[in-house]
């Protein structure tokens, strides 16, 4: 059962109570080059990112923000640390939301004139701790970096906030330690019902970081925490955003999309079974408005079955490939035309 939030608006986008998991990203721009960063956001934004984060490091990136929110379609996050001026700057110009942690931000003073001018616009506040950044004597009191430690430091940030009388938030608390990363979900939710935005942290790159991300997310979602989430991942953000989606529909949180089912090849294998999956989930990627499942089959021992099962799919022979749809076999083709049908097969689907 999923660990019930309170609404938070972020732009158009609501996240937390009943409300579906929102992607997100962030871009790994100049945030000060509007060209080059909107042209990313419309990239991420086509992969089906929800809501885009863009560092706010200098003044000329905080000012930045009027000009991209112009030209884009998602809620835009402005991404804060050390110098408070520049969170100031970023929701002058159009943040629909700021990430903070309240305890490098300056000062209370500083904290207080970043909560009143939130207040006043009605922008939230994304609380975000991460392990690496823990605070010295929590260190010392739990015997070295622990979740208990990282949530500790979270809710102190939450309660900074609060007490400045502002409830607008998110809570984000990451680690790169899988297993660290669901303790601390679990901890956080008995304490909150801010809405959670999840993630494995500085995961790594597309291998690694997409194992990593799976498994953690994975239990964690499953548990029923998180309300956003991000993949982490050493590379093009668009990556994430398809990583993201992936694992919220082997969940059974999203709906939508192509379920592409390949089988791992063997011995009996007499197609370039290989070849011919890579290029046909990069052909289902295409049709994201389809809510089928698509088999792309080596051999005749499981090959047929599956294939049956699938709303579309393809069984490989010698060189050949039977065309199945919803059950029945449609036509035999050559090896060299099992991809021309099965898109055929997509464009026209009813």
């Amino acid at each position: 059962m999923r660990h019930k939030t309170r609404e938070i608006r972020i732009g158009d986008v609501t996240i937390g109570g009943d409300h579906p998991i929102a992607i997100q990203s962030m871009t790994n721009t100049r945030t000060e080059n509007v060209a080059e960063t909107v042209a990313q956001i419309h990239r991420l934004e086509e992969a089906g990112c929800e809501i885009v984060r863009c560092t706010a490091n200098t003044v000329e990136a905080a000012e930045a923000f009027r000009e991209i929110k112009k030209q884009i379609h998602i809620p835009l996050v402005a991404d804060i640390h050390f110098d408070h001026r520049l969170a100031l700057l970023a929701m002058e110009n159009g943040a629909d939301k700021i990430r903070i942690n309240p305890g490098n931000i300056g000062g209370p003073e500083k904290l207080r004139e970043v909560v009143e001018a939130a207040k006043e616009r009605g922008i939230p506040i994304r609380v975000g701790v991460n392990s690496g950044s823990l605070e010295k004597h929590l260190v010392e009191k739990y015997g070295g970096v622990t979740a208990e430690g990282i949530v500790e430091s979270a809710l102190d940030k939450v309660h900074m906030i609060e007490e400045l009388g502002y409830e607008n938030l998110v809570i984000s608390i990451k680690s790169s330690d899988v297993m660290m990363s669901i303790r601390t979900h679990e901890l956080v939710a008995q304490a909150t019902d801010y809405p959670l935005h999840v993630g494995i942290t500085e995961a790594g790159t597309v291998w690694s970081g997409n194992i990593k991300s799976a498994v953690g997310l994975g239990i964690i979602l499953h548990e029923g925490y998180g309300d956003t989430i991000r993949v982490s991942l050493s590379t093009d953000p668009v990556e994430e955003i398809r990583s993201a989606k992936k694992i919220l529909k082997t969940l059974g949180l999203r709906r939508g999309g192509i379920e592409l089912v390949s089988c791992p090849t063997c011995g009996r294998t007499r197609i370039p079974l290989v070849e011919i999956a890579e290029k046909a989930e990069k052909i289902t990627e295409k049709y994201s408005h389809l809510d089928i499942k698509v088999a792309v089959m080596g051999c005749v021992v499981n090959g047929p079955g599956e294939a049956r099962e699938a709303d579309l799919g393809v069984a490989g022979g010698d060189g050949v490939g039977l065309i199945f749809k919803k059950g029945e076999i449609l036509r035999k083709v050559p090896e060299d035309k099992i991809l021309e049908e099965l898109e055929n097969e997509l464009k026209n689907w009813k």
